[in-house]
């Protein structure tokens, strides 16, 4: 499906700001279908003086109307006199009888969506941008709860802010990815002074596990969370602002080994405060799996360090060795095997470095690179490697096989290709795409001699690591004229699974 973003782009009447707006607008989709009790769609004019549904939100407070989204459809015949007035006129249009859809009758509330030009004034698009239609189900019509036309009033202010153009509100930050408060977990409702004039049952649920008893309701919310953090070292200072309700901030409030966050949605009428929605939540578990992550992170990073660390150690201890014995076989084999253990070492220390298992190859072969100088010193040749396209992400199961592998066929290519040469290229040439990663290795040394292909312990190195660990394919072969090729096909079937 498309999303937002193109379906608004296709109908060709709104500008990068329209839809950046928009985009705010649906992160708080769900919140307003749950306070209205009823579906809600969002509509954009489109070239032929229709509307396009680009977003629907159902209810999960209540049931819903529509069991199939509306998203990408053109608007139905019996909705568009009545969105085409509220866009027109920058008016929100009530129908006058009952709406029957599907034998169900129903209430349409079209709310045109003014764009706030800045978070400093007034001024407005001139035009509204989008309209969102409100579709309540009158079937199970019954006396409603408290609670219910609570919900109903926040609903009925938001909307009105959103044809105002003060909702949704350009200073609020965005919503993070994990414990965010819901309607459903908990609601109070402010004064312009601060006062709690409804306080849901959840929202005395979630203030009682923290230590306050009695009613929230003709409390000032501000002293009953100053009374509750008494003593704390430290306190966010957005804190005041979001229990006051004067600002469309986030905090959380820490008492009793207890975790409740609060989102505070200013209520305006005609740019004025009038009083204030505050969302609440117990995210105790939430925030202690976030604290464990974090710790385990560290820890895993920690690992890596230390892996890198011990395993310098092992490739120092074979540098010392290989300069201490007289063989030169010995000598050749203990270089081998240092270099072998720098390359996994290098893939250690770069995931030492992030809070995830994926590394950025590029980086990683740049560094492996440099052990091939060493390689070439040893055998008076120059080298002028070079690196071609990228290799991108990579997780640490790919990474590590991979890096062993091209350090065994950049060193083959400089011990067998260069060999006796002052000077030599040798080019590694990675491609990706979405479905796999071709490397090809290139030399311009004397190419390969016949039968060699598969005799060195190098060459069955790689071929393990390419065919058993990465469950690629791998072919040598002599460039004509003379010089050395090696193709690499990697599948990237995983990784494409696991996103």
């Amino acid at each position: 499906m498309s999303t937002l973003s193109d379906l608004v782009q296709e109908q060709g009447r709104s500008s990068e700001a329209d839809i950046e707006w928009l985009h705010m607008l649906v992160g708080d989709w769900q919140l307003l279908a749950d306070l209205a009790f009823a579906d809600i769609v969002l509509w954009v004019p489109s070239d032929d003086d229709l509307f396009v549904a680009v977003a629907h939100a159902r209810p999960s407070s209540s049931a819903t109307l529509f069991y199939r989204d509306f998203v990408g459809q053109k608007i139905k015949p019996e909705w568009q006199a009545q969105v085409t007035e509220a866009f027109e006129t920058a008016r929100i249009v009530d129908t006058a009888a009952p709406a029957w859809y599907e034998e169900t009758p129903t209430r349409v509330r079209a709310v045109p969506v003014m764009r706030r030009l800045n978070s400093t004034g007034n001024a407005t698009s001139p035009t509204p941008i989008a309209v969102v239609t409100r579709h309540t189900n009158l079937g199970d019509a019954r006396t409603p709860s408290r609670q219910e036309l609570t919900f109903n009033g926040c609903a009925k202010d938001l909307f009105a802010m959103i044809a105002a153009g003060d909702f949704p509100d350009m200073d609020a930050p965005a919503s993070p990815r994990r414990g965010a408060p819901r309607a459903s977990d908990g609601l109070i409702r402010l004064d312009v002074d601060g006062l709690v004039t409804f306080a849901s049952p959840n929202a005395l649920s979630a203030f009682n596990r923290i230590g306050f008893s009695g009613e929230l309701e003709a409390e000032s919310l501000a002293e009953v969370t100053t009374a509750l953090i008494a003593g704390q070292p430290e306190v966010d200072e957005s804190l005041p602002l979001v229990v006051t309700g004067r600002a469309p901030w986030r905090t959380d409030i820490e008492a009793r080994g207890v975790t409740v966050s609060l989102r505070a949605i200013p209520i305006r009428d005609r740019g004025e405060r009038v009083g204030a929605i505050v969302l609440c939540r117990d995210v105790t578990e939430v925030r202690h799996q976030e604290r464990e992550l974090i710790t385990k992170d560290a820890t895993i990073r920690e690992i890596h360090h230390r892996v890198k660390n011990n395993l310098q150690t092992v490739a120092s201890l074979l540098r010392i060795q290989a300069r201490r014995t007289h063989s030169e076989v010995a000598r050749e084999a203990l270089g081998h095997a240092m270099r072998r253990v720098a390359a996994i070492a290098v893939v250690h220390d770069t995931l030492s470095e992030g809070l995830n298992q994926n590394v950025d190859f590029d980086v990683v072969f740049a560094r492996v690179l440099k052990l091939i100088a060493e390689v070439a010193s040893s055998h008076n040749t120059t080298v002028h490697p070079t690196s071609v396209g990228s290799f991108g992400e990579l997780p640490s199961e790919y990474a590590t096989p991979l890096a062993l592998a091209l350090t065994e066929l950049v060193t083959n290519a400089v011990e067998h290709g260069l060999a006796g040469r002052a000077d030599g290229t040798v080019e590694i040439d990675a491609r990706r795409t979405a479905e796999k990663l071709t490397v090809q290795v290139r030399d311009n040394g004397v190419g390969l001699g016949e039968g060699k292909v598969g005799e060195g312990l190098g060459t069955q190195i790689v071929r393990t690591l390419i065919q058993g660990e990465l469950s690629g394919t791998i072919d040598w072969h002599t460039l004509m004229g003379s010089g050395t090729e090696v193709t690499i096909d990697i599948p990237l079937t995983w990784i494409t699974r696991s996103k």
